[in-house]
């Protein structure tokens, strides 16, 4: 067996609640927690388990929120008290990440690390591993902050774009991250053939990081330095408690990727999907013959195509007549809800909690 790189870490962002993923994600138990596929490991196991083809599992930090620390400790086992970093509040990813960073950095200020979210699909985890290993060689040799972008397959207006400068190296040189596009300007985007989508998958050296919060946002930097004899201490969860709410509410991209001119990025040669909808999840789904995409049911399906269908284990289900719908049934909550509408589940959601109550959400 090889040896690990005690050099490598990894924070794994799990604080998000994925409300498009309503009635089964919900802010107690959010997406990352659920077995969406159906393949027997949650998004969050799949995730740990993938990075810890490279990196030691004692080096993979879970970064989420107070209220999923039990959570955690009970779907990855593998991973100890330490190395779940809580969040007292809700503040973007750039606060957390920082924090993150200067907690790796006083263990191992040799540490290069990647930043990925926990609860995307990646089919090919040997080119994910790959595509990982060349980014932290060159994090490793060069003071570069780097992220992995994603070949984009179609038009789509609900990711962020990085344009890249055209050249025969592997890795490019990053031009500019761009926000959500429209329709036509992302089909413009597709055209000329050097943008990538943002996934949201970062790699750098610690140190390098650091120092770009000390450039970029010096308020940010000085509020969580202040901390530093304490961190990896008993001491450190008071420091947090009283200091991470005055953190400003501020993304990495916003924070630093716009900001920076050393940023690389390589393009992925792995399939991803970032299950953000109901739509993405039928996408990654094997269909039936009529394009039913079911997990758990027990099915008796008539003049039915293009469903997807969830419901708690080997439940029956019999549905007639409906083509294109998403059918999620929960304990307390039944969604029959058309997929060319599935954008709205956020707002239905609301409607639910301010009409039957906030434990529905």
């Amino acid at each position: 067996m090889t040896t690990m790189n005690t050099n490598y870490y990894a924070i794994l962002m799990a604080g998000g609640v994925g409300s498009r993923f309503w009635p089964v994600s919900t802010s107690s138990f959010p997406k990352q927690f659920h077995d969406m596929l159906g393949t027997g490991e949650t998004l969050i196991q799949k995730t740990f388990s993938r990075l810890s083809k490279l990196i030691p599992k004692e080096n993979i930090y879970i970064l989420t929120n107070e209220k999923y620390n039990d959570l955690v400790l009970e779907q990855l086992p593998d991973a100890t008290q330490k190395q779940v970093v809580l969040e007292p509040a809700m503040r973007n990813t750039a606060p957390c990440i920082l924090y993150a960073s200067l907690k790796i950095q006083k263990e191992n200020p040799n540490a290069v690390m990647v930043v990925a979210p926990s609860d995307h699909w990646i089919e090919d985890e040997n080119a994910f591993i790959n595509n990982l290993q060349a980014s932290f060689d060159k994090c490793e040799k060069e003071n570069v902050l780097m992220t992995l972008g994603i070949q984009p397959t179609f038009a789509n207006t609900g990711y962020g774009y990085i344009n890249f400068e055209k050249s025969e190296n592997a890795i490019k040189k990053v031009h500019q991250f761009t926000e959500k596009p429209n329709y036509e300007t992302a089909k413009k985007f597709l055209a000329s053939g050097n943008y990538l989508w943002n996934a949201g998958i970062f790699i750098w050296s610690v140190n390098t990081i650091v120092t770009a919060f000390q450039n970029f946002q010096p308020a940010l930097y000085e509020l969580f330095d202040k901390g530093f004899s304490v961190y990896n201490t008993d001491f450190e969860d008071d420091f947090i408690r009283d200091n991470y709410g005055l953190a400003e509410n501020i993304s990495i991209d916003y924070a630093i990727m716009e900001h920076a001119s050393h940023v690389y990025v390589l393009p992925a040669t792995f399939d991803w999907n970032d299950l953000g909808t109901w739509g993405s999840l039928y996408d990654k789904l094997d269909k039936e013959e009529n394009g039913n995409a079911v997990v758990n049911a027990q099915t008796i399906l008539e003049d039915a195509s293009g469903n997807m269908i969830r419901t708690a284990k080997k439940k029956v289900v019999v549905i007639d007549g409906l083509n294109d719908y998403i059918v999620v049934d929960k304990e307390e909550v039944l969604l029959i809800y058309p997929k060319t509408k599935e954008q709205d589940i956020k707002k239905v959601l609301q409607k639910v909690k301010d009409t039957f109550g906030e434990n529905y959400g």
